[in-house]
């Protein structure tokens, strides 16, 4: 089962892989073509109703591989408005041999005579709402023919995670699906066909460009929809917390507050003047503290506890209260992170540990990255929290589903990546679900890495990292 946005994703990581686009819809064109001999016999009529994006591309690819039968396409829409290149070569490739493939500018002019089978490649599984003219009009005409009805992916008009439609929809007899089910189609009176169209595994479980696509913004957005974010951290180290704090900022966070010892607070501030501090007395975290960080940590999204924080004993002992009392979102990093796994705790915890902190929280690792993995996830699973745990092979894992990041270079082994690594996660986990948070801060953190030793070389610093965030960040569609 996969949802919409992670089929695109992993569709735009398989890219990344070296499996282009147009293959894959060659392959899912091909795989609809196959869904359209079982419904009918050579030879029957069969109308094929496209729209302008990649379904639409999936279509005019289907229409190819069923010479045999008698055949029209109707584009829904002006070919030059067609949305990808792929799916506009594939209209052409039509056209120019002088297939049965016609525009429709105007739902009225619509005319679909009277076929054996409908093929809906209108829109898929990236569209919600209702749907707009010409696609209604359409999806009615569709309604009344005494056909059997084919949807690609998706019928036009039914949210593929959800089921439900928002106005008229395409009542499909058989819907062709991609790669794995959509959990919307469980909900439909159709049957459902899931076909391997060649994307491999690694687009699922490595990280990768298509990860990034969830990060978009919408154009009338405020300060505050991108989340506030407090680091918990400082005493015995002040340019951890700095760093954390500044890559939140770099990663997207709209406010970053630093808690703080007052004996280091006027150095971090130092920092940077983006920084906003909130101090408390003394020169380390201890319990006297917990209830004023417990009531700042609620004005937050999310808290990055750990960095600098340093393994006092009454330090951990303030952590483990502070965790056993917050029923938020917390990055836990570096010496908080031994605690986890003694405390019951209602928070939702995403632990940034390296392999040397994994072990010294009582789980277990491996040089080979697959059996790492499997570690990782089997621990996650026990914890019952999300680990990313840092490596050459990042691995994160919630128990359920793991992914495996890759980028990065042995020029990280440098003091701070690890603060840059949470703060980012802790930013992200304002805007994205923990599992995902990770994946991408991750992907992303090495990304700024490699961009940082291809620019400089080996011996970069934490904050070349910071600086290169951002773009690191930013997928193409942005």
């Amino acid at each position: 089962m996969i949802t919409s946005d992670r089929m695109a994703a992993v569709d735009r990581n398989a890219e990344a892989l070296g499996v282009p686009r147009k293959q894959l819809m060659e392959s899912s064109g091909n795989a609809v073509a196959r869904g359209v001999r079982r419904l009918a016999d050579p030879g029957a009529a069969v109308a094929v109703v496209a729209g302008r994006g990649n379904n639409g591309g999936d279509a005019f690819v289907a229409a190819r591989f069923l010479d045999d039968y008698d055949v029209s396409v109707r584009l829904l829409g002006r070919p030059e408005s067609i949305a990808t290149d792929i799916a506009r070569e594939n209209w052409e490739a039509l056209r120019t041999a002088e297939y049965d493939a016609e525009t429709v500018t105007d739902s009225a002019d619509l005319d679909l005579a009277d076929p054996d089978v409908v093929v809906d490649g209108m829109l898929g599984t990236g569209v919600t709402g209702a749907l707009r003219e010409p696609a209604a009009t359409a999806a009615e005409a569709i309604n009344d023919l005494d056909a059997q009805v084919l949807s690609i992916d998706v019928p036009s008009g039914v949210d593929a995670d959800t089921g439900e439609s928002a106005g008229v929809a395409v009542d499909a007899d058989r819907v062709v699906t991609f790669h794995d089910e959509k959990p919307g189609l469980q909900a439909l009176d159709a049957d459902v066909t899931v076909a391997d169209i060649g994307i491999p595994e690694a687009a699922e479980r490595f990280t990768g460009p298509g990860d990034l696509l969830a990060l978009g913004r919408p154009s009338q957005s405020h300060k505050g929809d991108f989340g506030e974010v407090l680091v918990v951290g400082g005493g015995p180290y002040t340019g951890a917390p700095a760093l954390a704090a500044q890559s939140a900022l770099r990663a997207g966070a709209d406010l970053v507050r630093v808690a703080c010892p007052e004996s280091v607070a006027r150095e971090i501030q130092g920092y940077s003047e983006n920084l906003i501090l909130r101090p408390y007395d003394g020169d380390h975290l201890a319990s006297e503290h917990v209830e004023d960080v417990l009531s700042l940590a609620a004005e937050h999204d999310v808290a990055v506890l750990g960095p600098g924080l340093g393994n006092r004993e009454a330090t951990l002992a303030a952590v483990e209260e502070f965790l056993e009392e917050y029923d938020g979102t917390v990055v836990v990093d570096a010496d908080a992170l031994q605690v986890v796994p003694g405390i019951e705790t209602d928070a939702t915890l995403l632990c940034t540990p390296h392999q040397g902190e994994l072990r010294k929280m009582g789980g277990e690792t491996d040089d080979d990255w697959r059996a790492r993995s499997d570690l990782v996830a089997a621990f996650a699973d026990d914890l019952g929290h999300v680990l990313l745990v840092k490596g050459a092979y990042d691995v994160i894992s919630d128990g359920d589903e793991t992914r495996v990041n890759r980028t990065g270079n042995p020029g990280m082994t440098v003091g701070g990546t690890g603060d840059v690594l949470a703060g980012a996660a802790g930013a992200l986990a304002c805007v994205l679900p923990p599992l995902q948070a990770a994946a991408v801060a991750a992907y992303a953190n090495g990304r700024a890495g490699d961009e940082a030793v291809e620019a400089n070389g080996y011996g970069l610093l934490a904050t070349d990292l910071i600086d290169r965030l951002p773009a690191a960040l930013r997928s193409e569609t942005q």
